[in-house]
């Protein structure tokens, strides 16, 4: 609940970001990921399905 009510206060470039496994461009925190954000490792379905 606290990393939601987090993202509601920051600006859209201030959000984490990581690097895809998989293609290795960036991309930014969602909110659907908030729960498994340390879990997250692929951009999109395509990469995580090509790894």
């Amino acid at each position: 609940m606290m990393e939601a009510d987090l993202a509601k206060m920051r600006k859209k470039g201030d959000l984490p970001q990581k690097i895809c496994a998989t293609c290795g461009l960036p991309f930014t925190w969602r909110r659907k990921w908030a729960k498994v954000w340390d879990d997250v490792k692929y951009c999109s379905d395509r990469c995580r399905n090509a790894r």
